[in-house]
Order: C-alpha cells, then structure tokens, then sequence
C-alpha cells in the first residue's frame, strides 16, 4: 500500500520520467515519503535526516544497483551517476536528527531495551549514544515502527545489508526483545 502511494507520488510529481530528471529535481519526491527535512511521518518509513553520509550513499547505490529492492526507492535512483548519490548523501547528513519520541511512560521497558541493546552490543557499531558512524546508521530517534520492520527484515533475511552482521546479531533474538530495543532507540537523543 505504501510503496503504491509512493508510486504514485513519484508519477504526480513529474512531468517527464523521473530517470531523465536531475538529483534537485528528484530530492523533493524523497521528502515527499522520508519527511520534510528527513522526518519522516509515514508509518514504516525511515527518517533520514543526520544519518551518517557514507551510511545513505551505501544505501542510494545498493537501491540505484537493486541490491536492495524497494520499487519507489529503486525507480528514485534510476539513473544516477556515483556524484549525485554523494550529493545526496551529504545533503540528508546535514538534516537535522529526527526528535525522539517524548513519551517514556514505561521506564522498566525503556531500561529493559536499553540493557538489551548493551547486550547485544548494539551500542558498538552504532556508537554509544546510538548516533551511528560512518557505514553504520544513526538509530537514536528513529521511527520505532520503521526499527522493528528493519530488524523483523533483516532477522529473516527478507532485508540484506553489505554484510551479514546485522542478521547475525538479530538471528537468535525474540521478536519482544526486538520491540524493546526499537521502543529504547525511538526514545533516545
């Protein structure tokens, strides 16, 4: 329903094939999903704003290359060279982070994700406050829904990263630990 909303974004939008259109022109259909300023509104839809650059242009060219399937996200790319995707890595790294969710009505559960995340070194390769590095994405603050789907994904490798580390960690974990951890990330500067 969401990729088919989004479609027809893309096809409202434009007057010509998206493929044929330059990155500025291209970068308010992304905002049009992911948010304005990268805060994202759409349920299950990743908010882009301050993740790390080199972690979005990864992401840009497994989509522009279908290494990662996604068919508004894919159709977005098409065509861009290796110089557009940077830019537009650099322009959603200096959004602002997304504002975490203020409702922290159940600090045992907060405490329970946040030991979880510890546990499974979550903290490690995302940085200890959880702003991501690099090839590693930001996590702080993220869409909860979106934190559950990606680790739901990646856990049975319906997602694939550029390395298996994510569905190694997530393979072993119950689905409540997963919502627990996606329930700490959301809430978390």
């Amino acid at each position: 329903m969401r990729q088919a909303a989004a479609a027809v974004l893309i096809l409202a939008l434009s007057s010509m094939p998206l493929c044929a259109q330059p990155l500025d022109a291209r970068l308010p259909v992304c905002f049009g999903c992911h948010g304005e300023n990268g805060q994202s509104q759409l349920p299950e839809v990743a908010s882009l704003g301050a993740q790390p650059a080199l972690y979005s242009l990864i992401q840009l060219v497994m989509f522009r290359d279908k290494l990662r399937v996604n068919e508004p996200m894919n159709e977005i790319v098409k065509g861009l060279s290796d110089d557009d995707l940077r830019k537009a890595a650099d322009v959603i790294a200096k959004l602002p982070p997304p504002e975490p969710v203020a409702d922290v009505s159940d600090p045992a559960r907060m405490e329970k994700g946040r030991m979880l995340a510890e546990t499974n070194r979550c903290n490690f390769c995302h940085q200890a406050s959880f702003q991501g590095e690099r090839n590693v994405p930001r996590l702080a603050g993220q869409r909860e829904d979106y934190l559950i789907k990606a680790m739901r994904a990646y856990k049975d490798n319906s997602r694939h990263g550029y390395d298996a580390q994510m569905s190694e960690v997530l393979y072993p974990m119950q689905d409540a630990d997963m919502v627990d951890i996606a329930c700490f990330l959301a809430r978390t500067k």
